[in-house]
């Protein structure tokens, strides 16, 4: 915008005016968001860390299915936000989809804690013998958890990204503060799990399950509360085409129908609008790359017109580029499924495992085996402010990358610490039934004498990992999208997590049937003192070494995104190359 006090990046109010600079966005208007985001966290690990826990003791489900039904309940909720960022970025914009979904979200938590508060909804026990849940128990329990997840998949992809746009990246010193936005973002998030792994698991396994779903819903209507209240001083993104997915289509069609045509030796004879269009619509030209060459054809000038109102016209550079962008990704995403499908074990097989364990702390205290999950939250809360305040400096002193460190740089270190900490989990499983077999424990219910501390590192280890991996994925898909699908670029994020949890139960389902075939001892049984945990983590072990060389391969084939800003009429500002290798997505 060329008016002063007005945002330049095209920003405006709720009622479509100009944002004012002064008065709008930055952390003002973020710390109404955090809010929402650290409560939407503790509701959700509230239910996540001590649902296996819930659907054997209370559902009085097996292992398998469980783990199972766990994994596709979280996957749902990871993968539900490609429908919620499809819908934002093409019809209802941010703020409008992340109304409407939160509402359902919060619907989906009544009708939770009334599930598991009111005794006709729950089986019954006598004498120790107990009922298993009644269809309709069984329907109504699921039910709500689905409308959750329904909830979650326009809720999870808005916020983070709406948040964002809070910063105008043509203002220097906007960008500057944008740079550790995720990083607390990201803080707030993990300060909502803590809140669940330490007070809500305690409460709902000594106080009552109703009492420990009852709190985050409570805690999650004061928290949009507070949302709406930052209203009047929130920026909102304006659309700059009615379908921005629709290039997805266009170009591998338009490439195929020219895939006879000669491409031109020079990548300016391809089609491309002049600068001044892009500053007149407030749109970002993309630089083209050498990567995915076969979509240029789309971009072949072949005779037709080729101005901006023309039908029929070739694809420009920027719009090719913007699919090649979003082909880069999926080549990046498949790369985190196997470190998805690690995470994955915190909330199903070692809260299993932990609840072998000797879990006393002091004389009448034990700890849930899920609140040992708050360590991996606390290492989170600790690594984040050293990543940001102390390694991004020494690092950007070192190399001279505003970051730090690359995008895929700091995947790759998360990824390497992960690898560690399943070898961990492998060796203290391995030591876990080293004392079964010298203390001769058989039974299903009998404790190992062995400390639940002996799984401290592995969760301590999976947390810093994820200051690296998660914080550095939605950091990757955000800002490698194409301009107008960021909300759909963000879903790179939630749904590979979602894959993941999806992989797991797979793999969870198919290790059962084929190791406990023709009566023979299964690697994952109901009786863990009795099974072998050991091979299923060694088995993740090895698939993950592979998958950390499969990244290496796909990271060195990623060019990141450049892209020309057009300011005003006659002045451009060149966005610096992220990767000045070309070809090293991991050098800088």
């Amino acid at each position: 915008m060329e008016a002063k006090g007005y945002t330049l990046d095209g920003t405006v109010d709720l009622q479509g005016r100009p944002a004012l600079a002064s008065k709008t966005g930055k952390w003002k208007a973020c710390a109404f968001l955090v809010g929402y985001e650290a409560f939407e966290r503790m509701a959700f690990y509230g239910i996540m860390s001590n649902l296996v826990n819930y659907l054997t003791t209370q559902l009085h489900e097996d292992t398998v299915s469980s783990v199972r039904n766990v994994n596709n309940w979280s996957g749902s909720v990871w993968i539900t936000p490609i429908l919620g960022a499809f819908i934002a970025d093409t019809y209802l914009g941010r703020f409008w989809t992340f109304t409407v979904s939160s509402l359902i979200y919060v619907m989906g938590m009544i009708l939770l804690t009334m599930s598991v508060s009111f005794k006709f909804m729950k089986p019954t026990c006598m004498n120790g013998v107990c009922s298993k849940a009644s269809s309709s128990q069984i329907t109504f329990f699921y039910s709500s958890l689905y409308i959750i997840a329904l909830g979650s998949g326009g809720t999870k992809p808005n916020i983070s990204t709406f948040g964002a746009d809070q910063f105008d990246d043509f203002d220097p010193h906007e960008k500057h503060l944008k740079a550790s936005f995720f990083n607390w973002w990201m803080f707030s998030s993990f300060l909502g799990a803590l809140c669940a792994t330490l007070g809500l698991v305690y409460i709902q396994e000594n106080l009552g399950w109703g009492l420990g779903y009852g709190i985050p819903t409570i805690g999650l209507l004061l928290s949009l509360f507070i949302f709406y209240l930052g209203t009047p001083i929130y920026r909102h993104k304006v659309r700059k085409t009615k379908s921005p997915a629709r290039d997805l289509i266009r170009v591998p069609l338009t490439a195929f129908r020219n895939r006879k045509l000669q491409l031109p030796d020079n990548p300016s004879d391809l089609h491309e609008f002049e600068m001044q269009d892009y500053t007149s619509t407030g749109k970002r030209q993309v630089h083209h790359t050498p990567v995915f060459r076969f979509l240029d054809k789309a971009a072949i000038k072949d005779g037709s017109s080729s101005s901006p109102g023309a039908t029929n016209q070739p694809c420009t550079v920027t719009q090719v580029e913007g699919t090649k962008l979003v082909m880069g990704m999926a080549l990046i995403w498949l790369v985190t499924l196997i470190p998805s499908t690690v995470w994955a074990q915190i909330n199903t097989l070692f809260v299993k495992q932990g609840t072998t364990l000797d879990r006393s702390l002091g004389p009448n205290f034990k700890i849930p085996a899920a609140s040992l999950g708050s360590f991996v939250t606390l290492s989170m809360l600790i690594s984040v402010p050293m990543y940001d305040r102390y390694f991004v400096p020494f690092m950007r002193r070192r190399t001279g990358n505003p970051r730090g460190i690359t995008m895929l740089q700091r995947l790759g270190i998360g990824f390497v610490i992960q690898v560690m900490a399943i070898a961990i989990a492998y060796a203290v499983e391995a030591r876990r039934l080293h004392v079964i077999k010298v203390q001769h424990v058989i039974g299903p219910k009998q404790i190992v004498p062995m400390s639940i501390f002996w799984l401290l590192p592995q969760y301590i280890l999976l947390g810093i990992a994820d200051v690296f991996n998660a914080i550095g994925l939605l950091e990757f898909f955000y800002d490698q999208s194409p301009e107008d699908m960021q909300s759909l670029g963000t879903t790179f994020f939630t749904s590979g997590i979602g894959a993941g949890n999806f992989l797991n139960s797979f793999l969870v389902t198919m290790v059962d049937k084929i190791t406990g075939r023709n009566g023979k001892k299964s690697w994952i049984g109901d009786n863990l003192n009795d099974s072998h945990l050991d091979y299923y983590y060694g088995f993740l072990l090895v698939t993950s070494i592979f998958n950390l060389g499969a990244f290496w391969w796909a990271s060195n084939r990623y060019i990141y995104k450049r892209e020309t800003k057009g300011l005003k009429e006659g002045c451009v500002e060149m966005e610096p190359p992220k990767a000045l290798d070309t070809s090293l997505g991991l050098q800088v």
